[in-house]
């Protein structure tokens, strides 16, 4: 796969049932044996090895899946992320920028749907508005039951991630303070992904950062990445050619920091 040949995914589907942002999980695989199985023996290595604890072959198999089209679909980000090592602190915020890449449904959902409610005044949001929202979006599609799972997990999902300030409905909007690192990769990842319109329109930022206030302290404290504003005009300065060479810098700094 060459370097560019990410993009994100547009096909929607209803994985978000099965596994929600699973930080854990996710952690687990990028700390997973990295040698290239074919996709049966790895998911027997996998269950085999314990790399998710003690869970079921058939739960790591549904988990194998997920993990391939949220980190296997972007082989500089898993890479990167395996390079760099991030701080556990970090993880759920990665979780959620891959989910998004992942998944269309959660993307719109995180991207639009939140900083939409956010932008128009309201405080919270529960299963029951989310499961209206999908009913709206996807008319026919699934069942009043499906979409109120859907409501419930990404709203659970959403949760993890930091965008919500609660764990049960109704569930407060906020607007979340994204940490520098966890943009940084997030801009250099987007930086050689395909994704709809530019990087700033995106649904990533809008979801980080629903409006324009939220934009620019976000990225008024970036320091490997400027946005440069020339009129209407915004132009990216990056600091490193690419998300690999950003990650190995991040790791040399923390090994640095941890012999201090």
């Amino acid at each position: 796969m060459s370097d560019r040949a990410a993009a994100e995914s547009t096909k929607e589907h209803t994985h978000i049932l099965r596994v929600m942002l699973a930080v854990e999980d996710c952690v687990a695989y990028w700390r997973a044996p990295s040698e290239d199985f074919s996709r049966k023996k790895r998911g027997l290595a996998a269950f085999h090895g314990h790399w998710f604890g003690t869970k079921s072959e058939a739960r790591v198999k549904t988990l194998m899946g997920d993990m391939a089209l949220r980190f296997d679909a972007f082989p500089l980000g898993l890479a990167a992320i395996r390079t760099w090592q991030p701080p556990q602190t970090l993880a759920p915020w990665l979780c959620h920028f891959h989910t998004q890449l992942a998944d269309p449904i959660y993307r719109k959902f995180t991207g639009e749907y939140l900083p939409k409610r956010i932008n128009q005044g309201y405080a919270n949001v529960d299963r029951e508005a989310v499961a209206r929202w999908v009913q709206d979006e996807w008319p026919g599609r699934w069942s009043a039951s499906t979409c109120i799972k859907f409501g419930a997990n990404m709203l659970s999902a959403a949760s993890d991630a930091g965008l919500l300030k609660d764990k049960r409905d109704p569930r407060k909007l906020s607007r979340p303070r994204v940490p520098q690192l966890a943009l940084e990769y997030l801009l250099y990842l987007l930086k050689d992904t395909a994704i709809e319109g530019g990087i700033m329109e995106s649904a990533y930022i809008r979801s980080v950062a629903p409006d324009s206030e939220t934009q620019r302290d976000a990225f008024r404290g970036l320091v490997n990445v400027r946005l440069e504003a020339h009129g209407e005009v915004q132009n990216f300065e990056w600091s490193y050619p690419d998300l690999a060479t950003w990650a190995d810098a991040q790791a040399t700094a923390g090994s640095e920091r941890a012999m201090q």
